[in-house]
Parts: C-alpha cells; structure tokens; sequence
C-alpha cells in the first residue's frame, strides 16, 4: 500500500470532542470518522487491525471445536418474546415494525438466535458437548456512547454459544475458555488484562467474569485485593463490615436537629463518625413507582446492582410526595409509616449495630442511641453496599480492598438453563428422559479491543500497535524521493519486501520528512524503514521501532534479509 493513496486525513491537533487517547490518535490517525452518536465508519488501517483480531478470535474459537456461523441482525420480536427478554430488556434494544407490521429487533446479542439455530438439531445426549461461534454486528441503543470505540451503539462482537447435559462438562468448558481468553489478548498484545468476577446482569446465569484492562480512563471499577489473587467488578463485589458492636446500649433518644438534612451534618452535630449512623436511600420501581427503601451505614453506598438482582426489577431514584408518608431527610427505621405498598430493606452492615443515629421520621428530629437488635428486631439483612478503598478482602479477610478503573474488553457467563427452558429446547438423554440442556456464553468486542490496546499501547505521537494486530508490519519511508537513487531504492526494496510476505506500506511522497515521521508515528507500525540520501551516501539504511526500543543502521544490500531478521 503506498500512503499517497490511503484514504483518511491524518491531524497535527486533537480532535476537542476526544475524552481518552486512544479515541484523539485513531481520529488524528485516519482509522474512523464519526458518523452518528456511537456510530463510525472504518478507514483501512483500522480494517486491517480488526481483521487480524478477528483471525486470532476464529484460530482461538476454532481450538476449541467451535463452529463458526452466522445469525441475522434483525430478528423477529417472537424469538426475545420467548425468552421473556422483549419486556425485560430496557431500551437498549431497539424494537421496530416491518411493512408487514410484523414486530422486529435489531440484535444486541443472540443467545435466543442461537438456541433457536440449534434446538431441532440437537435432540440427542450424544449430540453435546458442542459451540456455535460467529463475529457479527450488532446493535445496542445505548444512552451515553462515549470514548469513541469503547463505547458505541452499533459495533462488531465474536460471541459464541455451548451447550451441555452437565454442569460439570460447562465447568470444564468455562474452564477452557477462560484460557482462551487469556491467550486472545496475549496473542493481542495486551497480556496485562486480568480476569474478574462479575454480575450476569441481563445474561442471566449463576457465574461470569469480565477480562478488564486496567487503566484510568476504564469506565468500570474493579475491586481487587492488595494481598491474594481477589478481583471482581464493583457490581459483583461483596462488601465486608467488621465495626464491633458498643459494649453498652445507649437509650434511643429523640434530639431536634433544626434545618440538617445531610448525614455529615448530623453526625457533625452529634460529634461523631458517619460510620456510626444509619442512612435511609429511596427508590422506586421502574413497573409501578412501588417505594423501596434501603437502610444501610452512613459511609457506604448503595450498589445499585445488587439492588436490582435482589428486587428482580429495574428501579429509578425516588421522587418522595406528601401522600408517600415519607420524610425526606429525616427517614430512619424506628416508627417507619408509608403510605401504599413499599418494600423496606436493610444492608448487612448495619446488623447488630448500636448506638447508632438516624432520622426519627419527624420533621427537624433525629434518633441518637439506635440499637438495630433492640429497636428494629424483624429487620433481615442483605449486602447492598459497594465496597469501598481499604475495605475488607472477601476472600483473604484483610483490610486491603482497592479500587481501580478499567475497561471491559471481553466477558463469559455460565447462563445455565435460562434460555434452553424458556424456548423449550430439550434432548432425550441416555435413560430416554427428557433433559434441558444448559449453556455458556462468550464474548468479546472487536473494535472495543483494538481501541483498548490503543489506549494500553501508545505515545504522546501516537498507537504503539503489537505486530500480531499492526495494520502493516514495515512503514517505508522514502526521504527525498525526488532524488533518483532514493526513489529506484526504496521502490526495488518495496517490491522485495512484498514478494517474500511482509505487509508494507510506503510513503514515496515529496513531503518533509517531519511531515512523513509524524505519520509514520500516527499509523504506529512496529518497525520503520528509512531511505534517505544521507544515510545512501554511507550504504546503509536506517532501521527503526516504533516503541522506540531499536535504532540501527544496515547495509543496503542485506536491508531484506535484516528488516525479516528485526520483524
């Protein structure tokens, strides 16, 4: 490829609307242009990257015995309704009506495509183990795209599919390709990824990880122990109280607090640590407004997450009325009266707690002496709270929780049988009964990958790209191509190069060499030749790394043998 005729404007400037590096160097570097919110159109060098992604993902896939298919984009809403997910899934999933009125859905994922492509074929135990795997686009109408490919609404996902008669056989399976995933983004050039436990979320299931690449600008918070091998996303991650309770009780005291509204406020006034003081946090379903009321310590806060997978339903913020019966900013659990249905929950960190303070549910009052054993007796506690920094290790049980941010480069869920008995897929296993498979799901976003070893990989100048997934492996440079034998040179070594297989792209342009360096740095191919009359005068050329870590001079007529040589 000669860079004279790449299409895509290379940029001096960062792009204004750029948040993260990874998204400023792929638009500066013509690898995409914005089309719409979390829509982008790809360049070749792009294209070339994804491609050999994709080709890693089919050899890795393929090692695993999967069976590379192909579901459609747009699927008919009887399908999700199958599933139960055409209601359940929020508006993420972007619905329409055909000519023929006929309820549609774009595919955001294709578990129900998946099971439907293989229900009829596998009615036999001795059809299973087996994966369907396929690299698609997909649709998902997310509310916030941002930092250009690490959030989007339409984009490209390997996602594959197994199906077993066993929990132990998906156990092995999961196991399997948990390696996988871990050779993908070694061979990817991002071995520092690290796997975490996670919330299924939508996906259902009893057990997933998420493989996270720690870095700052990540839009996922990671819980991960300084001591032994913990790590889990913010949303699955338990939290562990361990503040003992008061030897003594105190008597529950009303106090007036005029005009404090505010935890720190009170616990200011009170002359004591947030720590001990019960806060109440208010919500309400998204299906019908039903209060839920959530006590929990007055430093932690609530995961909403956890939340969720607890109701089984979708929530929103509260908007507290007159007729609710609620106080805002005086709620506590003593003398509690809602008006109406309402479900009142309690986070574990406050059981067997005393000497607590809280709202008395009573304007400008506030309870001091709270003891959650004697004053609240019924209450049942359930983990509700994020974990926090210095917080407590679930697993090793020491106090060195910390967090950090990272983005999600792939995922795998152990979804058991919530798809295959939902549509009704069934196989007679060895005894003539009828058995409900159970599955596993596995998948990984391409472009969102290639963005991320971007953003782990690159320079103030540009993308540091691993050769494994570099759009080219050689940058020629012609310097001085108006010079004749700078030109017959660099085009004999062009051709050479090509005939014995290496990917070349050459810049024979009359522009300045700052000019011609400067894109050589925004395309980061791992190694650059430089031709040059000055360098020609000694009967060398210049050989040159992208990260910098080699820089050396060959002579001309062995420039093939060791450019292969330094590849």
């Amino acid at each position: 490829m000669k860079l004279e005729k790449l299409i895509g404007e290379r940029f001096r400037e960062r792009p204004a609307d750029c948040v993260i590096d990874s998204h400023a160097l792929m638009v500066k570097g013509g690898y995409m242009k914005y089309m719409a919110n979390g829509i982008y159109s790809s360049y070749l060098p792009l294209k070339r990257i994804t491609r050999k992604i994709e080709q890693i993902l089919r050899e890795e896939m393929d090692k695993l015995d999967g069976q590379e298919v192909s579901f459609p984009v747009v699927m008919p809403a009887s399908l999700w309704e199958e599933s139960g997910r055409y209601e359940s899934v929020g508006e993420e999933l972007l619905r329409f009506t055909d000519r023929n009125n006929a309820k549609m859905v774009l595919g955001m994922t294709h578990e129900e495509a998946a099971v439907h492509l293989v229900r009829e074929y596998a009615k036999s135990y001795n059809k299973y183990p087996f994966m369907i795997y396929q690299i698609q686009t997909k649709f998902r109408d997310e509310a916030r795209p941002r930092a250009g490919l690490i959030r989007v609404r339409e984009f490209t996902m390997k996602d594959a599919y197994s199906f077993h008669t066993s929990q132990e056989d998906l156990n092995q399976y999961y196991e399997k390709c948990h390696k996988a995933y871990e050779r993908i983004f070694e061979r990817a050039g991002i071995p520092e990824v690290v796997s975490v436990a996670s919330d299924s979320g939508m996906m259902g299931g009893s057990l997933s990880h998420e493989f996270m690449l720690l870095t700052p600008v990540g839009e996922d918070s990671i819980v991960l122990c300084n001591e032994c091998d913990f790590r889990a996303n913010m949303e699955a991650a338990e939290n562990i109280s361990d503040i003992a309770r008061d030897a003594v009780s105190a008597e529950l005291e009303k106090v007036h607090t005029s005009d404090i509204h505010t935890i720190e406020d009170i616990c200011k006034f009170f002359g004591d640590e947030t720590c001990n003081s019960c806060k109440a946090v208010v919500y309400q379903k998204n299906l019908d407004d039903t209060y839920v009321v959530v006590f929990i310590r007055g430093d932690l806060e609530i995961n909403e997450t956890k939340l969720v997978n607890y109701l089984k339903d979708e929530i929103h913020p509260a908007i507290i009325t007159e007729e609710s019966g609620l106080n805002a900013g005086y709620i506590g659990p003593v003398g509690l009266k809602i008006n109406g249905d309402a479900i009142v929950l309690y986070d574990r960190s406050l059981e067997n707690r005393n000497n607590l303070s809280c709202g008395a549910n009573e304007d400008e009052y506030h309870y001091k002496g709270l003891d959650m054993q004697r004053d609240v007796p019924d209450a049942e506690y359930h983990d509700f709270a994020k974990a926090y920094e210095g917080g407590i290790c679930p697993k090793c049980g020491k106090k060195t929780i910390r967090i950090s941010r990272g983005i999600e480069v792939g995922n795998i869920f152990q979804l058991g049988d919530k798809y295959t008995r939902a549509m009704k897929m069934t196989y007679v296993d060895q005894n003539g009964e009828s058995k409900t498979p159970i599955m596993g799901c596995y998948g990984i976003g391409v472009g969102r990958l290639a963005a991320a070893v971007c953003e782990a990989h690159h320079d103030e100048y540009g993308p540091i790209w691993p050769k494994s997934i570099a759009p080219w492996q050689v940058h020629l440079c012609a310097v001085r191509a108006d010079n004749e034998e700078v030109r017959k040179f660099a085009d004999d070594l062009y051709e050479k190069l090509q005939e014995i297989g290496i990917e070349v792209i050459y810049d024979d342009r009359t522009v300045s060499a700052g000019v011609m360096f400067s894109d050589a740095d925004l395309l980061g191919v791992p190694l650059r030749v430089i031709v040059s009359p000055r360098n020609m005068k000694q009967g060398v050329i210049e050989v040159v790394s992208r990260d910098k870590t080699l820089q050396t001079q060959v002579k001309m007529e062995e420039a093939a043998e060791q450019v292969t040589n330094y590849l």
